[in-house]
């Protein structure tokens, strides 16, 4: 007789949507997260595939779910556009972000993103920038013959991936479109909007006033013919 051996089920392994630790640890940080997020999402908005995301866990390895970071930005060419609990790598085609940004808070030790370079590196991003919003330091690497490289010459550099260019002006990070559009925060494209709306609320009243007196100078001028024909005179002969 054959004793059939029962394995035990291997339990299932969770993979947590959250690391505990908050997106930002002051407005500062998180208006910098969320206006290069929005800035690069905008960006590729008619690319469907091309995903961004903002502290979004990405767990890289299948079966070990205490290797994994968050970017605070992070881009995946390749990937549809969507909702996600966090990026795990063997359900994207194992496709890796090929760009992350971080932007340091006051909380970051040395050793933490000395770890987090040690994991873009590892795992394959192509472009990591990390900026420093305190001391207004902007610094970059580039992957080269598999290795991110330190980008010597960041102020003015034009990213591979995303076609934006890196600037440091009125005491900030400046991050430019291809188009020459500086990326902008919410309040700051709602005045523009407000601004456009109000140029071209100006316009439109410009444009009626010329037509009222268009009109005026015709009711003027039909007038003034009525006139003249009630005195024998064809306004056609003047």
């Amino acid at each position: 007789m054959v004793q059939e051996v029962q394995v035990p089920a291997q339990p299932e392994i969770i993979y947590p949507d959250s690391d505990g630790k908050p997106m930002a640890d002051n407005t500062k940080q998180y208006r910098l997260i969320v206006t290069i997020q929005g800035g690069i999402d905008a960006l590729f908005k008619d690319d469907v595939n091309v995903f961004t995301a903002g502290d979004l866990l990405w767990y890289p390895i299948e079966g070990n779910n205490t290797i994994c970071t968050a970017p605070d930005v992070m881009v995946v060419f390749g990937r549809p556009k969507g909702d996600r609990g966090s990026y795990k790598q063997w359900m994207e085609e194992n496709i890796a972000p090929q760009v992350v940004f971080e932007i340091l808070s006051p909380s970051n030790t040395i050793k933490e993103m000395a770890k987090k370079q040690d994991f873009y590196n590892q795992y394959q991003v192509e472009e990591y920038y990390l900026y420093d919003p305190e001391k207004v330091d902007l610094c970059g690497w580039v992957r080269r013959e598999n290795q991110l490289e330190v980008i010597e010459e960041i102020i003015g550099w034009v990213s591979p991936r995303l076609g934006v260019r890196f600037e440091i002006a009125e005491g900030d990070l400046q991050i430019y479109r291809p188009d020459g559009e500086r990326f902008a925060s919410y309040v700051e494209l709602m005045r523009k909007k407000e601004q456009e709306q109000q140029r071209a609320n100006r316009e439109q009243q410009r444009a009626e006033e010329a037509e009222a007196l268009l009109e005026e100078e015709r009711r003027r001028r039909e007038v003034l013919e009525a006139r003249l024909r009630e005195m024998g005179i064809d306004p056609e002969q003047l």
